[in-house]
């Protein structure tokens, strides 16, 4: 760079003029038509003078060296390892059994672009009718809450609710709070859920998420009840014994201290999302039965759980969401000085079989233990007898599937 700079010091110079160049055709015929490369066609339309033959040497060189890198960079591809971002949208199906049914408001709030709520997936959504709503003025942040507390976080067709009993609560997704399903009359096949009538059922029954209508919301929009901001919403009065979770369903199927490694797992689920982890405390509560059941068949007793901040989970296809919340597990308890005592390339085994977990160390350029290269951020932020949840910096990444 300096060896070119000299020179354009010394061509400007006035004592110094460099002599006259003869501009030669580069064409021989004007009707000829001759493709050529960046750098060749600057080299050819320069003055052939010998003076200046080195400044636009070293320039073509530039150009191609600039266009190779430019092609290398364009050709790069994502690593095995990355799995793309899963999208997760309305059907139209679902989006037109809304609008025939009445419900254009809700048909518009979860299928526009970008949209501004989605259900996730296993979960069932009660559309509130427009006549409820329409008339009433309501921040953004309060019609995003109510919608999330007007999603349970089980799948549930119209029979599957009436076969429920009559007081049993359904765990939403604001917050983990409880809606109860106040009146179940089975042979007028009506259901009030926080006393509110369901007047559309089974209107969507989708693979990755089931659609009722109902008459109107599940809380007060009262402009007075908004006051006390993001705990607008109360939960009803629910006895233990009706809570009704993915959980508590496979209460039946566990005894003596079963119960309480259920009742542990649903306090690490709710301890989640109170430390902003709600995505994976909604995803780790969709899968909970599963884990349940491998914890009686494979017969591990406690556990490791390494919890990344919010990620879109929620929108991955369920086989795809079972294996992202399950390798963030281990099949043992491991607590933060624990693991900063193994020797680097010590191998975890997660509750996915084929999937594990690579111990890094202490990193110089990180603070925390790195296992995947992933910063454990959080150590230790949750831990019982049986149990151990550490915060991580990012979700770790799945190894591509050989199926």
């Amino acid at each position: 760079m300096v060896s070119i700079l000299k020179r354009l010091q010394i061509l400007s110079s006035p004592n110094k003029t460099p002599p006259p160049c003869k501009r030669k055709p580069i064409f021989s015929s004007p009707s000829k038509t001759t493709l050529l490369s960046s750098s060749t066609f600057f080299l050819l339309m320069a003055p052939s003078c010998c003076c200046w033959f080195p400044i636009y040497l070293i320039a073509s060189v530039t150009l191609g060296i600039i266009a190779i890198t430019s092609a290398i960079h364009s050709n790069s591809k994502p690593t095995p390892q990355e799995i793309p971002p899963q999208t997760h949208t309305l059907s139209t199906n679902a989006t037109q059994a809304l609008k025939n049914a009445g419900f254009t408001l809700m048909a518009d709030l979860l299928h526009r672009s970008p949209p501004f709520f989605l259900p996730p997936q296993n979960s069932t959504f009660f559309a509130i009718k427009d006549s409820a709503i329409t008339n009433t003025s309501l921040p953004l942040w309060f019609l995003k809450s109510l919608l999330l507390y007007h999603t349970f976080t089980t799948k549930l067709t119209m029979q599957e609710l009436l076969n429920k009993s009559q007081g049993t609560c359904m765990t939403t997704l604001f917050r983990q709070k409880n809606a109860s399903l106040t009146k179940i009359e089975t042979l007028q096949k009506t259901v009030e859920i926080n006393r509110v009538s369901i007047s559309n059922p089974d209107m969507f029954l989708g693979q990755q998420f089931i659609i009722h209508g109902v008459v109107g919301p599940f809380s007060s929009l009262r402009r007075e009840d908004l006051q006390g901001g993001s705990d607008f919403i109360h939960s009803p009065t629910c006895p233990s014994s009706s809570s009704s979770s993915s959980s508590s369903n496979t209460n039946s199927t566990y005894t003596g201290g079963d119960y309480k490694k259920i009742r542990e797992w649903n306090r690490i689920i709710h301890f989640l999302g109170s430390k902003g982890y709600s995505s994976f405390s909604i995803a780790l509560h969709s899968v909970l039965e599963a884990i349940l059941k491998e914890s009686v068949s494979y017969g591990f007793a406690s556990v490791t759980i390494f919890a990344p901040p919010d990620v879109n989970l929620l929108s991955y296809p369920s086989a795809l969401l079972h294996r992202a919340v399950k390798i963030h597990i281990l099949p043992q308890r491991l607590t933060y000085k624990e693991l900063s005592l193994f020797p680097v390339r010590t191998l975890l085994k997660t509750l996915m079989p084929d999937d594990h977990l690579e111990i890094d160390g202490v990193l110089g350029f990180m603070a925390g233990v790195v296992i995947n290269g992933i910063e454990i951020v959080k150590p230790d932020m949750f831990v019982s007898e049986k149990f151990v949840v550490h915060g991580i910096s990012r979700a770790f990444k799945m190894a591509e599937s050989n199926a």
